[in-house]
């Protein structure tokens, strides 16, 4: 079974998270096997277990909640498609393949209007940009580059977050 957590940006472009092994710790500690560096995420947030057949998403007592296609969860089973949501970060859930997330969605006109830059005098400056703005905005760079496990990736995070 092939299952991936995909992260959709603005502008259609996407991370993938393969989820290598029958459990995944989400959250921020270093002992994560997914590491979101966010004070809005619990250190050891919630977890991704398989039984061999079924998936399923289990919050580990997380101060703001684990969301399935918006609900709050303690417990679920997750389905190809669904959306989890851990602090201010939305994926979903792909299982061999499914959804097919490179294709648009049949109800969806690829002459998609762009959403408008907001005039330079409305950007905002780097001290005034708060965790909902860059995730708003898709500047969260940072998360978009760490892979499971990738100690190197984690270690460069941190190394920028305290310059």
């Amino acid at each position: 079974m092939n299952v991936n957590l995909v992260r959709l940006k603005k502008g259609g472009t996407q991370k993938v998270f393969p989820l290598l092994s029958a459990s995944i710790l989400i959250g921020r500690h270093r002992s994560c096997n997914l590491r979101i560096p966010l004070d809005s995420v619990s250190k050891k947030h919630c977890q991704l277990t398989n039984d061999g057949k079924i998936w399923k998403i289990r919050d580990l007592g997380s101060h703001n909640g684990t969301y399935l296609n918006g609900k709050k969860v303690e417990e679920a089973e997750v389905q190809p498609g669904n959306s989890l949501t851990i602090g201010p970060l939305t994926f979903v859930i792909q299982i061999d393949g499914q959804p097919d997330l490179n294709s648009p969605p049949q109800n969806e006109q690829s002459t998609k209007p762009q959403p408008q830059q907001a005039p330079q005098s409305q950007q905002l400056t780097p001290m005034e940009k708060t965790e909902e703005n860059l995730i708003e905005d898709d500047q969260f760079a940072n998360f978009s580059d760490l892979q499971l496990d990738d100690l190197k990736s984690l270690e460069s995070l941190e190394d920028s977050d305290s310059a």
